[in-house]
């Protein structure tokens, strides 16, 4: 069975697509003052605190000492919350504040408005399975790696 050569790879397909998603992701941010690791950040904390900062770190695939500063910038702002940790005081358990939760809900609702606006040329049906087929390869290539 021959290899199809009749579109580019996936990777390029996808690279192409998320500078642009990036782009327009930085623009929505910027609006309300945050930087794209910041927006990580939050969505990272969106189902819970993170036990430890360290761990936040591996959930969100930042560096843990790069890590600090963004954490320093959303807690200056009172989007996020350190405490220590009772287990193990050298720790911090880091958590969204309500005004943490609502900033990052207002910035979801502005980046679903640009992705529909982005996919909007393919149709709703299309961009529906699009995003679910994305989502569960996410899914599948997470159990598996």
């Amino acid at each position: 069975m021959g290899v199809s050569t009749d579109r580019a790879d996936l990777g390029v397909l996808l690279h192409r697509l998320l500078a642009v998603v990036v782009e327009r992701e930085k623009a929505l941010l910027a609006v309300r003052g945050l930087q794209m690791w910041d927006y990580v950040v939050l969505s990272g904390l969106e189902n819970g605190a993170a036990p430890t900062q360290n761990q936040l770190a591996l959930e969100v695939g930042r560096d843990k000492t790069r890590l600090i500063a963004t954490l320093d910038r959303l807690q200056e702002r009172g989007l996020v919350d350190r405490q220590p940790a009772r287990h193990d005081r050298r720790n911090r358990v880091v958590a969204l504040t309500d005004v943490g939760r609502s900033v990052l809900a207002e910035c979801r609702a502005d980046v679903r408005v640009m992705e529909q606006e982005l996919l909007a040329p393919l149709g709703r049906q299309r961009r529906a399975d699009l995003l679910r087929a994305l989502d569960q390869a996410v899914v599948f290539t997470h159990g598996t790696s």
